[in-house]
């Protein structure tokens, strides 16, 4: 179990070791293959801490157990999802809407309302979460 944490701490040294000699503007000859390697380790650790730390976790799911759990995973995607969606409209409106306020001040009020409306979005998929939630 302890092999597992001291793999873990060396993997994490030797990414740190190699970002601060890459930001101090050295060059390591396989950047993109560094960094794939240290991600695909940092997955197969986590998934064997998974399996170590949760023994439990692979039980059979009765039928009611198995509506509530799709219950959760609806109300976690309509959150997730709405949040992404208001990320990606927010920044589109939001620079957009910096670029018409530098050219004429006046529209300011009206940019901040399309800005609001973009945020809206994660507003909608909260609400749709918390009903989720009170059917469960």
């Amino acid at each position: 179990m302890f092999s597992f944490v001291y793999i873990a701490a060396f993997i994490v040294l030797i990414t740190i070791c190699a970002g601060i000699y890459i930001y101090k503007g050295g060059k390591l000859i396989n950047g993109r293959r560094f960094f794939k390697l240290s991600i695909s380790s940092f997955a197969v650790l986590i998934g064997a801490f998974l399996i170590m730390l949760v023994p439990g976790i692979a039980k059979a799911a009765t039928p009611n157990d198995q509506s509530k759990g799709l219950g959760y995973l609806a109300a976690a995607l309509s959150t997730g999802l709405a949040t992404i969606g208001t990320g990606y409209a927010v920044g589109s409106v939001g620079s957009s809407a910096l670029g018409a306020v530098s050219e004429d001040p006046k529209i300011l009020g009206k940019t901040l309302i399309f800005v609001g409306l973009a945020e809206g979005i994660a507003i909608y998929g909260l609400i749709v979460s918390i009903m989720i939630f009170g059917r469960l």
